[in-house]
């Protein structure tokens, strides 16, 4: 079964670990599920190690709530593991739990994911925003698998638009060519 279930939406970040209060109804995340956060323009993937914390990849530009200046972070070429509390990474933008590729892969134990996420805090790793990124980093923490839906889709999406393009660059050659033989 796929969790995506938001957690929270609210204006601004809390002080202190443990204050994760969940929106009514919703369970507070568990360790080893993956957060998604939703900043302007891209989604930040976070992974949740307890006590109000994850762990993330984390170019040296990305800063929560920093709107469009924060997408500069996707062009850095290296990136540093970093664990934080879960309402500073987030800021003022929402989030969700968000473990989407349950159905199709077995997550790791949650002892297994902590241990692999904790071992990795502090050091400087290779990013790509096509192969190595945020996303990247915590499906493979929690599934043993490296894969970023949002680069792939972002590529699907300029497929279909570039071929959309080309439709109507040859419906234009075609028209303006049965133009110029009626004349």
């Amino acid at each position: 079964m796929v969790t995506a279930r938001v957690v929270q939406e609210r204006p601004g970040p809390r002080a202190h670990a443990g204050s994760l209060e969940p929106s009514p109804g919703e369970p507070e995340p568990k360790v080893g599920d993956l957060i998604e956060i939703f900043r302007p323009f891209y989604r930040h993937w976070a992974i949740y190690v307890g006590d109000g914390y994850v762990v993330h990849l984390a170019p040296p530009s990305e800063v929560a709530g920093a709107g469009a200046a924060s997408i500069m972070s996707t062009l850095a070429e290296k990136a540093v593991v970093k664990k934080e509390l879960l309402d500073d990474v987030v800021g003022r933008d929402r989030y969700r739990v968000n473990n989407k590729h349950d159905d199709k892969y077995s997550p790791l134990p949650p002892s297994k994911i902590v241990q692999r996420a904790e071992e990795l805090v502090g050091q400087e790793l290779p990013y790509s925003l096509p192969c190595e990124n945020c996303e990247h980093f915590v499906n493979e923490l929690r599934y043993g698998v490296a894969r970023s839906d949002q680069v792939r889709d972002a590529f699907m999406m300029a497929g279909v638009t570039g071929l959309g393009m080309a439709a109507l660059g040859l419906i234009g050659v075609m028209f303006s060519r049965n133009k110029r033989q009626k004349q």
